[in-house]
């Protein structure tokens, strides 16, 4: 308990008595009784051969439970185990390499490191770090291609994360990093530590090629990253038509079915090749395991199929449809729930633009506005 909070009454033995009180604080100094604490007790680590001077080989982490003038900041010295100066303990607890270690000279070595706090007296405590000098990489990093799409509102992208690339090593201790091309930093970013691409606002509407690498501290390779960026029309929305599918995520329909899905609605739909298929959103159905998917057609000429003759086209084509995923239904207008007489009622689509849903998968990420439904009767 750092302190206490007293109220203290006077009181006379006059009639009637007459009393008055005052508050008294008192404050519990801290002795420096504790000694600092590594976590974990003793560390293990490894550096691989050739790595340059100065390479981070581990971070050491201290805590202790006095206060704050008793604490922190720690100086940190390596007591035994560097005795030819092969390593180096900056005053934040970061060990780095001092020479180019070989794995042929020696593979491992074995320090004792001393961790001293700032109070009065100091108090110390120590750990050991067993460092292991392994081979250089030998194996280069694999990447995965990867396309991703976005569906956006003109001219109203907000930016996020849009992908992530999937890079493995054979070499079990390397570590990963990804870089962008500089001149292209200005659109897109790359995370140098797990891949994600991250997309800024505004994107204008066309085919983006990114220049991606991964390297492992010695290999560096180029990853195939493509972007494609397509802005919706607000006439868009009033020709659209939903499927719902049966018992898919969205990751497995972007994943699995959406390529084949997307060849088989061509055939099934289109008139003319100059026609263009637009997949507006996907979205999963509040409640249960369904999904869907809003799209819309438009002609050569510049306008859009009606949705009651896609409706027509799906439903001749239902059966080959199927042979790509399950359909549960097509809709044109959604009034469950409503007692519409004569079942006449009317459907209006809204699209968030600044709530984009990114379904990623580890070739194909697609990046879609929510969308919202509202049914009313017609008079």
């Amino acid at each position: 308990i750092s302190g206490y909070s007293l109220v203290i009454q006077a009181r006379d033995s006059g009639t009637p008595p007459l009393s008055s009180s005052v508050t008294v604080n008192v404050d519990i100094s801290d002795v420096n009784d504790n000694s600092p604490v590594f976590t974990p007790a003793n560390y293990t680590a490894v550096i691989q051969e050739n790595k340059p001077v100065g390479t981070s080989i581990l971070q050491l982490v201290v805590t202790d439970k006095d206060s704050f003038h008793n604490g922190p900041p720690f100086t940190f010295t390596i007591l035994t185990g560097n005795e030819e100066e092969e390593f180096t303990l900056d005053p934040h607890g970061v060990l780095r390499s001092a020479v180019i270690f070989k794995h042929m000279v020696a593979t491992e070595y074995v320090l004792c490191v001393q961790a001293k706090d700032s109070g009065k007296p100091q108090q110390v405590s120590h750990t050991y770090v067993q460092v292991r000098v392994i081979e250089e990489s030998i194996h280069k990093p694999t990447a995965i291609p990867l396309e991703i799409f976005i569906v956006t509102m003109e001219d109203d992208f907000p930016g996020g994360v849009i992908g992530k690339i999937h890079a493995t090593d054979q070499d079990v201790y390397d570590v990963l990093t990804y870089t962008l091309r500089a001149e292209q930093k200005s659109l897109f970013k790359v995370n140098s530590h797990d891949g994600k691409i991250i997309a800024l606002g505004g994107l204008d509407n066309g085919k983006y090629v990114l220049n991606v690498s991964v390297s492992d501290g010695r290999f560096q390779v180029p990853i195939d990253v493509v972007v494609h960026v397509e802005q919706l029309l607000q006439e868009m929305l009033q020709n659209t038509v939903t499927i719902r599918f049966e018992n898919v995520s969205p990751e497995d329909f972007v994943g699995l079915h959406m390529h084949g899905l997307r060849r088989t609605l061509r055939n099934a739909v289109l008139s003319q090749k100059q026609d263009s298929l637009h997949i507006i959103s996907i979205q999963p159905v509040a409640g249960g395991s369904q999904l869907d998917m809003l799209f819309a057609v438009q002609t050569h000429a510049g306008g859009f199929y009606k949705p009651a003759y896609l409706i027509q086209k799906l439903s001749n084509a239902r059966r080959h449809l199927e042979n790509v995923i399950r359909i549960s239904a097509i809709l044109e207008k959604n009034c469950s729930g409503l007692d519409c007489q004569e079942q006449h009622c009317e459907q209006s689509l809204s699209i968030d633009s600044h709530s984009l849903m990114t379904y990623s998968t580890a070739r194909i990420s697609f990046v879609c506005p929510r969308f919202y439904r509202s049914v009313r009767c017609m008079c």
